[in-house]
This record gives structure tokens, sequence and C-alpha cells, in this order.
């Protein structure tokens, strides 16, 4: 199996974390957290297949060994894991990283310590939609979604388009593999986790972006419900990127989840961060 394109960052000695992106970004949507991750972490980011460091054919798979579930992406996340022989460890992941990192939390619950969730869900729509993505992908590229794609990441799309990180993920998704992108697109399709979220035992943080157009919060409070140990923070000014849009908040929101500051406790929701 092709291990993902990916990076580690931290002390050796720190406790190990494996950071999901969403679909479209790369490892880099996960940089305005990384200082504060790496103090006490071991952080291990990664790509998807066809994004980032594995878009144009580099490290990635051929088109038609790409992974097309999200159980398919998730063993591969755990061969990551185990090359650097790490038998537990923390997870977070935004959007599709999320959904990864619930599939592990359900089917290999002795491998994750401790969960977050950001603007995911544990169901991602009707397939429909997303075949109709991967066609249009798999037509005319990944940059015929470019114009669409602010408006679902930013809550305030100009201001955030003009940074650098905004400017930085747009072209990573302009340059995305259509063949990966699409294949992504079809494991969204087939992910729904709602039947099985109780069977999520490990300490869960689910994170919604208040002005999230791609993953309304609604979405986040099914998770929270359906995780017993669990709590919900929605962000403010946010849409489906918030990390990277509101990083304070998300990242004081992850460093309290994993300093046992605020407890997870079933269902439990806090005000807008």
């Amino acid at each position: 199996m092709t291990l993902p394109h990916h990076r580690l960052d931290g002390p050796e000695d720190g406790a190990p974390l494996i950071l999901g992106p969403s679909l479209g970004t790369s490892l880099a949507v996960w940089e305005p957290q990384v200082p504060a991750l790496t103090r006490h972490h071991r952080v291990l980011r990664y790509d998807l297949p066809g994004h980032g460091g594995e878009a144009g054919g580099g490290s990635a798979a051929a088109p038609d060994a790409e992974p097309a579930t999200v159980a398919e992406l998730a063993s591969r996340v755990l061969a990551l894991a185990d090359h650097h022989g790490w038998e537990t460890f923390r997870y977070a992941g935004i959007s599709l990283g999320g959904g990864i990192g619930t599939h592990l939390a359900v089917h290999h619950p002795e491998r994750i310590s401790s969960l977050a969730l950001v603007c995911s869900s544990a169901w991602f729509g009707e397939p429909a939609g997303w075949h109709e993505r991967a066609a249009l992908v798999r037509e005319d590229g990944t940059r015929s979604l470019l114009e669409a794609a602010p408006g679902r990441w930013f809550a305030d799309p100009e201001r955030m388009t003009g940074t650098p990180l905004g400017a930085r993920l747009l072209a990573d998704l302009a340059e995305a593999d259509p063949a990966g992108y699409a294949a992504c697109c079809e494991a969204v399709a087939d992910f729904d986790a709602r039947p099985v979220l109780s069977r999520i035992t490990a300490p869960t943080l689910v994170v919604a972006g208040a002005a999230d157009p791609a993953i309304p919060p609604t979405h986040a409070s099914e998770l929270a419900h359906g995780i017993r140990a669990s709590a919900l923070v929605r962000v403010a000014g946010a849409a489906h990127l918030a990390g990277v849009e509101q990083p304070e908040a998300v990242t004081e929101a992850l460093l309290s989840h994993w300093d046992g500051a605020t407890p997870p406790h079933p269902a439990g929701e806090r005000g807008p961060a």
C-alpha cells in the first residue's frame, strides 16, 4: 500500500497526533494550528490522494488504484501510523479528514485515544451530488471548482482569498489531480456513519463553523448527540475552513480538549468561540 504524502513536526517524544485535511485542500490547511500543537505533540499531517504533495502523479497511486471508500483511506492512515510505530494516537480531521477519523474511531477504537471532528459530518449528503462533482472534475479538472470554493470555505471570502494561506489553498485545489479528487468524492458519497456513532468511545470534540454552508452546524449537533463522550463548540465568523478563518478559536478548542480543561460529556455544547 502506498503511504500518503505526509509531514512530521514537533518533538520526537511528543504525544502522537495525526491531522487529516478536507477535500480539495492539502496538509497546509492545518498550518495555523501547528505552532501550538507541536509544543507537546509529534504532529503528522497527510495529504489525500491526488492532493498537495500527491498531486501531479508524484507519489500518488495510479488513478485506477486510488482508494474509493473512506475505509480504504482510513487503512492508509493506519498504515502510516504503523510505519511510524504509533500503536495509539490522537486524531483530528476536517470534513472528509474527520470522516476518516470517525471510521477509525468506530472500527479501530483501540488505536484512537482522542478524537476531534472539525466541520465534519457522519453523512455528507445525497450521493448523487458527489457523483456529479466527480464526473465534472474528471471532465473539466479541479479548476472548474475555483469560482465556488471561496464561498463554501470562508464566511468572508474576499478577505480570506487575499491572505497567503487562503491563496495557497485555492492553488492546491487548482493543482489537485482530477482522478484523485474524484475518487475522494466517491468515498464521500458512500460514507454514512450515522448508525454506528454510538460505538465511538474515544473522548471527542466536535467543532462547527457557525456559517458553514458546506456542512451546516446541524451536522455537528448530530455528531455530538450520537457520540456518547463528546463536546460541541461552534465557531462564530467561520465557514467550512474554520481553523483557517478563525485559527485562534479552533486552536483554543483543540488545546482545551486535549489538556482536559473542557472534558467531553454527553451531547455537551459550548457557546460560540
